[in-house]
């Protein structure tokens, strides 16, 4: 059986990227292929290395039913780059750095990930609720949601 890793990557890891994690695990998980597929969520930062995710992240993404509570924050390492098959960007400040910090022989395909997911409508990143509001989690949640459906196809698609 054909197995697949994911790693969603933003600045903190308390955000975008765990939210993202939840969400797809949750979907994967709704559609039987929660084996065949490895997800995890890392930040560009040590920041936040060991915290929860933000509890206004928790809170919005329970609301959708997404338990968030288990995850832990962490921050990108060297071995993510041949550990995952996919790294994938919430904005392009991300993508940067991911450029910069990638070796060359890895074999991770790096995108951005509304970009990979193909939600031209939104734009291509997802902006950083932080210093915002709850209606700006909730705004991240409305982008993540249909991108990591079109990411499970791509997945089938693509890789499983």
């Amino acid at each position: 059986m054909t197995q697949i890793s994911v790693l969603f990557l933003c600045t903190g890891n308390i955000c975008r990227s765990p939210t993202a994690e939840g969400v797809l695990r949750h979907k994967l998980a709704a559609t039987g292929l929660g084996d065949r597929v490895r997800v995890d969520s890392a930040g560009t930062t040590d920041y936040h290395d060991g915290d929860s995710p933000d509890p206004r992240a928790i809170k919005q993404a329970a609301l959708r039913g997404y338990d968030l509570r288990d995850l832990r924050a962490r921050q990108i390492r060297s071995e993510d780059f041949h550990d995952f098959d996919l790294i994938l960007g919430m904005d392009r400040g991300h993508m940067s750095r991911l450029d910069r910090m990638a070796p060359k022989e890895s074999p991770a395909r790096l995108a951005l990930f509304l970009e990979l997911a193909g939600t031209p409508d939104s734009g291509p990143e997802v902006p950083d609720p932080y210093y915002g509001g709850l209606p700006d989690y909730d705004h991240a949640l409305d982008l993540i949601e249909p991108a990591v459906d079109r990411l499970i196809e791509v997945l089938k698609r693509d890789f499983l």
